[in-house]
């Protein structure tokens, strides 16, 4: 009878003791689009003489900050978001004809970065005493306003015109084909194509938290083991 009552009390602690039994642990739930854009690296901070970009932050189609001013010299990084079946470019564009890149001029073509995700986009600012226009060309994202500008007039041809110019086109937006980067540019330039942006540190960190997590389930089931067979033994020597 003691044997029987023993086994009966000590199942649950048998169960935390050998969770082997009963399968593993449930994985985490999978990162939803939301959390994978949100965990996308953020541009640092501008300083002097060099501007960041981020590109759709939080998965909006939007460049923050989308109008800047920039004297000659001036660096303009662009940040892309790492997140999987989503990538943006950064094209430049002819205010008189949104979501299409700007014609040669004097030989010179217009800087893009092609369709790009979890890269960095350089350009150097040579002429500021020009307005100069960008869009992504992923399909539909220039049509729903994803533009921005450098050194855009505060009256006339502004950002906000710009923005508005193109969400006219709107749904009406032309697939454009995406030929890979273009170095070059008209009143700013690419000189070199876009590089890997360094991912952060957080998977190391989530990994060692991961292991304290089973460190600790190891440690309770090591616990329930020895406090089953103390007591086994105790009874046994009672009986």
């Amino acid at each position: 009878m003691f044997a029987s009552a023993f086994t009966l009390a000590f199942l649950p602690l048998l169960a935390v003791a050998s969770p082997q039994i009963y399968g593993p642990a449930p994985g985490p739930a999978p990162a939803t689009s939301a959390q994978a854009a949100a965990a996308a690296p953020s541009a640092p901070p501008s300083t002097s003489g060099q501007i960041n970009i981020d590109v759709a932050p939080g998965g909006n189609f939007v460049f923050s900050p989308a109008n800047v001013t920039a004297s000659n010299g001036t660096l303009i990084t662009f940040f892309f978001p790492d997140v999987a079946g989503v990538s943006h470019s950064i094209t430049q564009g002819d205010f008189s004809n949104p979501c299409q890149p700007i014609a040669a001029q004097n030989g010179q073509n217009g800087f893009d970065s092609g369709l790009q995700a979890g890269t960095q986009f350089t350009l150097n600012v040579t002429n500021d005493q020009i307005p100069i226009y960008y869009f992504c060309k992923f399909p539909t994202h220039c049509g729903l306003g994803m533009v921005g500008s450098i050194n855009a007039p505060s009256t006339g041809n502004t950002f906000d015109a710009w923005m508005s110019a193109a969400l006219k086109v709107g749904s009406s937006e032309q697939t454009l084909q995406d030929n890979g980067p273009q170095t070059g540019g008209i009143g700013a330039v690419a000189t070199a194509t876009p590089a890997a942006t360094a991912s952060g540190s957080a998977g190391s960190s989530g990994s060692s938290g991961s292991s304290g997590s089973s460190g600790a389930m190891a440690l309770t089931a090591s616990s329930a083991m020895a406090a089953v067979f103390g007591l086994g033994v105790a009874m046994t020597l009672l009986a």
